[in-house]
């Protein structure tokens, strides 16, 4: 064999064992990442055990002052079931003042004034605060309210929330500890059985919503106010700096700030709010966007200053772990990518693949994440064996259809890490609550396909194209893996046509 062959096929052989080497490194970062969710599992499983939960505040009680912050921006379908719902709160009118945060361009800010003054002439305490602009965005929105609320407490809910009349009355309790600066209660999930995309969304916030939440809290780590459903001291707010208009998640944001200033978040499982989760594709990529890039953003603002911090190693290290874990998706791509070369490179060089079962640690820690989260918790009224198939379903499609939006929420996480800014794309809400709503033929769907979604159809093939490789050379090591990132992919384009408006 010439000098020069010799010299390239060990280049070659030194390219393909370096690749195997970076695969395995990503995947062991995955796999390491995974078992951290075990830690919380054990928290969470530790307080369910010893949680106290307070009792409702009374007739007779002291019922302090609370604002309540409703931030919205062209919710024309569903700003008429929200006012009829806040206002049905049990609290005391002269104890409450509600504020209608309204950045709306389109006809919501109309019907807003008018429905608003329907409940001024009832004798409720509520003001249409319309901005000419959204400068900051939801945060602008609420630093502008808070400017001018009367409240001791701030309570925020999304368009698409409805509290329960006595949600008030079950929160303020916690704030008698007065090292409590936020009270976040969980969501739930008003249209889950809808279609395949609510389950999904609803089988993944009820790990946030449980596990992750209750563990943190449990343990002691920084946790998260997610931006409605939840109540603030105003104190603490202001304590902290108050609403900044710097990234995207502004809840995030101010929750770290004001855990950095000492205050503690409360999380109470027991309290539930239920909302409407986003029913086409256009809004759950947005809204995925919209988080994945500003939890890029946090990370990169507040992370300097909690390592220089002298808090706990214990606590620096889950907060690292906490504020850049939207970079997962980063590495969960780059290994699916990477993949189908290191396919061949293995195939080539005789090698099998089961070195790299230590992964199937990951995916068992996973599962048990979410097997105690939805079918120890959130489906606990559904029959033992429902809930058993109902896991086997979706635990695999929510696995494929997360690895489909690995290349969405990838962009949005390089953005975020590199500074890029962007504007708020809110998650439109169509009141979609039952199988009879129809979604078509509503003024705020998309109406063209998208560049990134023409190259996630590409990624679909690419990996069709693996398949079939994997097949013709008789190496099936990564044939599963391959027809869940097809699947993930394919659903994801399919999804994103079906929700077009053709119009």
């Amino acid at each position: 064999m010439p000098e020069s062959s010799l010299y390239f096929c060990g280049n070659m052989d030194q390219f393909q064992i370096s690749l195997i080497c970076i695969y395995t490194a990503s995947l062991l970062y995955i796999t390491v990442f995974s078992l951290l969710q075990l830690n919380l599992l054990k928290a969470y499983r530790k307080q369910k055990k010893d949680k106290k939960i307070l009792s409702p505040l009374k007739e007779g009680d002291i019922h302090p002052k609370v604002t309540i912050q409703l931030p919205i921006y062209n919710e024309l379908y569903v700003i008429d079931r929200l006012l009829d719902n806040i206002t049905k709160l049990d609290y005391p009118k002269d104890k409450m003042e509600i504020q209608v945060l309204d950045d709306s361009t389109d006809a919501t800010a109309e019907h807003a004034r008018h429905k608003v003054e329907e409940y001024r002439k009832l004798g409720f305490d509520i003001h249409h605060i319309h901005r000419v602009d959204r400068t900051g965005f939801k945060a602008g929105a609420l630093k502008e309210g808070t400017k001018v609320c009367s409240g001791e407490f701030i309570a925020i809910f999304d368009a698409d929330f409805l509290p329960e009349p006595d949600f008030l009355k079950r929160s303020l309790p916690y704030f008698d500890n007065p090292e409590i600066g936020v009270v976040q209660t969980r969501w739930e999930h008003i249209n889950e059985n809808y279609s395949l995309l609510t389950k999904l969304q609803a089988f993944q916030l009820n790990v946030h919503f449980t596990v992750e939440q209750a563990g943190r809290c449990a343990a002691g780590h920084f946790l998260q106010f997610n931006g409605t459903a939840g109540i603030w001291r105003k104190t603490a707010i202001d304590d902290a700096g108050g609403w900044q208009i710097d990234t995207l998640t502004e809840d995030l944001d101010l929750s770290y700030r004001a855990q950095l200033k000492g205050w503690k978040i409360q999380y109470v499982e027991d309290i539930v709010c239920p909302a409407e989760l986003p029913a086409e594709i256009y809004g759950l990529k947005s809204q995925q966007f919209r988080w994945m890039k500003g939890g890029a953003e946090n990370s990169r603002k507040l992370l300097p200053v909690i390592l220089k911090s002298d808090l706990p190693f214990s606590t620096k290290f889950h907060a690292f772990m906490h504020l850049v874990s939207s970079g997962i998706f980063l590495m969960i791509f780059w290994v699916a990518l990477i993949s189908v070369p290191v396919l061949f490179s293995m195939d080539d060089m005789g090698l099998k693949a089961t070195f790299l079962g230590f992964c199937l640690l990951g995916t068992l820690s996973v599962m048990s994440v979410f097997y105690e989260a939805n079918n120890m918790m959130c489906w606990k009224e559904k029959h033992v064996k429902h809930r058993f198939l109902r896991f086997l379903y979706l635990f695999p499609t929510f696995m494929a259809i997360s690895m489909g939006f690995s290349f969405h929420n990838s962009i949005a996480v390089l953005e975020g890490y590199s500074g890029k800014k962007s504007a708020f794309i809110r998650t439109p809400k169509f009141n979609l609550t039952t199988l009879k709503d129809r979604i078509l033929n509503n003024g705020y769907l998309v109406q063209k396909i998208t560049t990134k979604t023409w190259i996630e159809a590409f990624i679909c093939l690419y990996f069709v194209f693996a398949i079939a490789m994997g097949i013709y050379i008789e190496y099936y090591s990564f044939l599963l893996f391959h027809i869940l990132l097809m699947f993930g992919f394919g659903m994801n384009f399919y999804y994103s046509v079906r929700h077009l408006d053709f119009k």
